[in-house]
C-alpha cells in the first residue's frame, strides 16, 4: 500500500460525502459525480479552481492554514477531521525509526491493583499488557492481541457487539487518526493490507477516510458467562509513552452491570 498523496486522497474522499444542500447549493438536475464538485469546493473555500485541483492531484503539497481551514469549513469537517487536515498537509518529519513498545512498570502494577477490566493499548492498536478481569471480560484483551484483528477477523469477538456496525466504525476512524502521515510505517502497511483482505466491511470504512480520536465512549457487551453489560470506556494516555492508552472498563454503581462485573472478578480470581 503506497499513500503518496494522503492529502489530496483525504480531500477527495471528504468533498465526495458532502451534499450540496448541506453547503447552501441546489441539488436538483443531473449530477455525473458524488457529493461536491472541485469548482464548488474552491468557490465556496475562496481559492481557485485550479489550485484545489493541484492539491487533490498532490501537485501543490503546502497550502497555508487559512486554506486549509476554509476547505474544512466547506467539507463539514469536525475538530478531529479538521486536526486530521492539518497533520496531512505538515511538513514532512524525518520517519520515525520503530521502536519496540514497552509498559511502564509502574503501569503494570495499576493495572494488577485496579479492581477494574483495564489493559494497555499501543499505537498500532496492540493489547501491550492487561489484568484479569480485563481477560475475563474477553479474550481478546490477552497480551498479544490485536484489536482490529480480533474486531474485524474474530467471529467471536464480533458476537461480544450488539453494535458491532458502530464499534467498527469507530474503531477504523481511531486507527486511521493514529497512523496520520505514517501511513508507509511498514507495520501499518501490513496490518492494512491483512485487515483488507480479510474483511470487506475494513475495506469498506478505510476507503471512507473517518477520522476519530482515540478516547472514551459507552458500550454494550455481551458475555458468554454473564450476559449484556452496559459499560463505559475509559482511555487515559500513559505518560512517557509513543501513544499508548489505557484503557479502563466500568459500569455505574447499583446496576445490574455492576454486579456482573463484580460476578466477573469473582470467576477470574485465582484459584477458581
Amino acid at each position: 500500500m503506497h499513500e503518496t498523496n494522503l492529502l489530496g486522497d483525504y480531500l477527495r474522499a471528504r468533498r465526495e460525502r458532502v451534499r450540496p444542500e448541506s453547503v447552501g447549493l441546489p441539488a436538483h438536475g443531473t449530477r455525473r459525480v458524488a457529493g461536491l464538485r472541485r469548482e464548488e469546493v474552491a468557490l465556496l473555500a475562496g481559492i481557485s479552481a485550479d489550485y484545489y485541483l493541484r492539491l487533490e492531484q498532490g501537485r501543490d503539497r503546502n497550502p497555508s492554514v487559512q486554506v486549509l481551514e476554509a476547505l474544512a469549513r466547506v467539507l463539514l469537517l469536525d475538530p478531529a477531521a479538521t486536526d486530521h487536515l492539518l497533520t496531512l498537509a505538515a511538513p514532512r518529519a524525518a520517519r520515525r525509526r520503530p521502536r519496540r513498545e514497552t509498559v511502564p512498570a509502574s503501569v503494570r502494577q495499576l493495572l494488577d491493583a485496579l479492581g477494574l477490566p483495564a489493559f494497555v493499548e499501543g499505537r498500532y492498536f496492540d493489547v501491550l499488557a492487561s489484568n484479569s478481569l480485563a481477560r475475563a471480560l474477553s479474550p481478546s484483551f490477552r497480551e498479544g492481541e490485536n484489536r482490529l484483528r480480533s474486531l474485524f477477523l474474530d467471529p467471536a469477538e464480533r458476537a461480544m457487539y450488539p453494535a458491532w456496525d458502530e464499534a467498527s466504525a469507530g474503531i477504523v476512524a481511531a486507527f486511521r487518526e493514529s497512523v496520520g502521515r505514517d501511513a508507509d510505517d511498514p507495520r501499518f502497511v501490513q496490518l492494512v493490507g491483512e485487515l483488507s483482505l480479510g474483511s470487506e466491511r475494513f475495506r469498506t470504512l478505510w476507503a471512507r477516510h473517518d477520522v476519530k480520536r482515540r478516547e472514551g465512549s459507552a458500550l454494550v457487551l455481551r458475555h458468554p458467562q454473564v450476559g449484556e453489560l452496559a459499560l463505559h470506556r475509559e482511555k487515559l494516555a500513559v505518560g512517557g509513552t509513543d501513544g499508548q492508552l489505557l484503557a479502563i472498563y466500568h459500569a455505574r454503581a447499583g446496576t445490574d452491570s455492576a454486579d456482573k462485573l463484580a460476578l466477573l472478578g469473582s470467576l477470574a480470581a485465582p484459584g477458581r
